[in-house]
C-alpha cells in the first residue's frame, strides 16, 4: 500500500503562544540617520580645535602688545623707545612671512608651531623678568617673528580643512576668533596690574595654552607653505590708490596700535579705561565695516575711501585739537576715530580686486598685506617723535597726516583713472586689517575658489 501523500494540512507548523497585551515588541535597531546639525559639527570639529589654539594665541598677543607700552610708560621708557617696540615687531612680523615658511618645511607644521609658541612663552616670561627698554626692543623683533610663523602654520591648516563650500564660514569664523580674541586678551591688563609679574606670567601660559590643541590633533598635516613675494611695481600698475592707501594705512594703523595705550596713560586715564578704548576702536572698526563695503558696492569705491580717510583725519584733529581729558569724551572721540580708520583697509583692497583678475586675488592682497605691515615699521616711529616733541596728542596728528594724504591721493586718482563699473566689480569681503593675519589667511577667502579652479 503506497503511503499517503502529506498535504499541507497534515503538518504540524508550530504556533507561538498568544502574546500577552503588555507584552514587549523588540524590533531590529535602525542606524540612527545624521541630521544636518550633526554633519555640520563632524565637519567643523577639527576647525574648531584650530581655532581654539588661535584663540589663546591671539589673546596672548592682545595681552602682551598692551602690557608692554603701560608697563614701559609706568617705568619712564622714553617715547622713542616705546615707538621702536612697535616697528621691532612689525618688522619682526615682516621678516617672519618672508622666511618661517622655510623653517616649517624642515620641520613639520607640529613641531614649527610647537617651537613658535615656546619662543613666545620664552619671550613673555623675559620681558618681565629683565626690565630693560633697549632689550625689549630686541624682543619685540623675536616675538613678530615668532608671531609670523605660528599664524602662517594655523592659517595654513585651517586653509587645508576648508572646502569650496565651506570656505567663507570658515573665513568668518576665524576673522570673529581674531577680533574677540585680542580683544579678549587686551581686557585682561585691566583686571590686573601691570607694575607685577603676574601679567606677564599669564601671558606665557596662554602661549603654552595654544600648543594644546595642534599638539593632540589626529589631523592630517597642510601642504607646505609658499614662499612669500612682494611685487611693488606690480602692485602700484594694477592699482595706484589701493598700493599708496594700504601704505599710509598701515602707517596710521601702527601708530595707534603701539602708541594708543602711551596715549591712554599720559592723559591719566585708567588702566582699565585704556583696555577699553583700545578695544572699542576695534570693535567700532568691526561694525562700520559692512556698511561702508554696501556703500562701496554701489558707488565709486574711492569716493568712499576717500571719505572715511577725511573722516578719520577729522575725529583725529578734533582729539589733537581740543585735548580732552575726561574719560567719557576719549572713548567716544577715539571709538569714532576708530570706525573710520578700520574700514580703510578693507575698502582699499577691494578696490584692487576690482582691477585684478580673480586668480590673482592671493597674491594681490597678500602683497598689499605686507605693504600695510611696512607702513606699520613707519607709523611709531613718526608718532613717537611728534609725542616728544609736542604733548600725548602729537600721536593722532601723525595718523591725520596720513589719512589726509590718502585721501588726498584719492581724489586726485579719481581724474585720472575712470572707476570699474559696478557689474564688473568683486564683492565687497571683510578684510584683516590688523597686524596678526599672514598672506597665508588670505586662501581662506572665498573667492579664492576662481583661483583653484583656474
Amino acid at each position: 500500500m503506497l503511503p499517503r501523500r502529506c498535504s499541507v494540512a497534515d503538518k504540524k507548523i508550530p504556533r507561538s503562544p498568544p502574546k500577552s497585551p503588555n507584552a514587549t515588541v523588540f524590533k531590529p535597531a535602525s542606524r540612527p540617520v545624521p541630521q544636518p546639525d550633526q554633519k555640520m559639527l563632524a565637519a567643523y570639529r577639527p576647525i574648531l580645535s584650530l581655532l581654539r589654539g588661535t584663540a589663546f594665541l591671539l589673546a596672548a598677543s592682545g595681552l602682551h602688545g598692551l602690557l608692554l607700552p603701560l608697563r614701559g610708560q609706568v617705568e619712564g621708557f622714553s617715547t622713542a623707545s616705546l615707538g621702536l617696540m612697535g616697528t621691532a615687531w612689525a618688522g619682526g612680523f615682516v621678516t617672519g612671512c618672508f622666511f618661517a615658511p622655510r623653517i616649517v618645511r624642515r620641520a613639520g607644521h607640529v613641531r614649527a608651531f610647537g617651537a613658535f609658541a615656546a619662543s613666545g612663552a620664552i619671550v613673555a616670561l623675559l620681558t618681565g623678568l629683565v626690565i630693560d627698554e633697549y632689550i625689549w626692543i630686541l624682543l619685540r623683533a623675536f616675538t613678530g617673528f615668532t608671531m609670523a610663523g605660528a599664524f602662517m602654520v594655523i592659517e595654513s591648516w585651517l586653509n587645508e580643512k576648508a572646502t569650496n563650500e565651506n570656505r567663507g564660514t570658515v573665513f568668518g569664523l576665524y576673522m570673529m576668533v581674531t577680533y574677540a580674541s585680542i580683544m579678549g586678551g587686551q581686557m585682561i591688563v585691566a583686571g590686573g596690574d601691570v607694575k607685577s609679574a603676574s601679567l606677564f606670567m599669564i601671558t606665557g601660559i596662554l602661549f603654552c595654552l595654544s600648543l594644546i590643541p595642534t599638539a593632540v590633533s589626529t589631523a592630517s598635516h597642510p601642504k607646505p607653505l609658499q614662499d612669500v613675494k612682494l611685487d611693488v611695481k606690480g602692485l602700484y600698475a594694477n592699482s595706484p590708490v589701493s598700493a599708496i592707501a594700504c601704505l599710509l594705512i598701515g602707517i596710521a594703523n601702527g601708530a595707534w596700535g603701539t602708541l594708543g595705550a602711551v596715549y591712554g596713560a599720559r592723559i591719566g586715564i585708567s588702566t582699565a579705561e585704556i583696555a577699553l578704548m583700545m578695544s572699542l576702536v576695534v570693535v567700532a572698526g568691526a561694525a562700520m565695516q559692512l556698511p561702508a563695503g554696501r556703500l562701496s558696492d554701489k558707488t565709486d569705491r574711492r569716493f568712499v575711501l576717500a571719505g572715511a580717510a577725511f573722516g578719520a583725519a577729522l575725529f583725529a584733529l578734533l582729539i589733537f585739537l581740543f585735548a580732552p581729558r575726561s574719560a567719557v569724551f576719549v572713548l567716544v572721540f577715539t571709538a569714532a576715530y576708530g570706525a573710520f580708520a578700520y574700514t580703510l583697509y578693507s575698502i582699499a583692497v577691494a578696490h584692487a580686486n576690482d582691477h585684478a583678475r580673480s586668480e590673482d586675488f592671493v597674491k594681490v592682497s597678500g602683497g598689499l598685506l605686507l605693504l600695510y605691515g611696512f607702513g606699520t615699521m613707519i607709523g611709531p616711529l613718526l608718532a613717537a617723535a611728534l609725542m616728544g616733541w609736542m604733548r600725548p596728542e602729537g600721536l593722532f596728528l601723525a595718523t591725520a597726516f596720513a589719512h589726509l594724504s590718502l585721501a588726498g591721493y584719492t581724489l586726485l586718482r579719481i581724474s585720472r583713472r575712470a572707476p570699474v563699473p559696478i557689474g564688473d566689480r568683486d564683492a565687497f569681503k571683510t578684510q584683516p586689517a590688523d597686524r596678526s593675519v599672514t598672506p597665508e589667511a588670505l586662501r581662506l577667502d572665498p573667492r579664492r575658489k576662481a583661483e583653484a579652479n583656474s
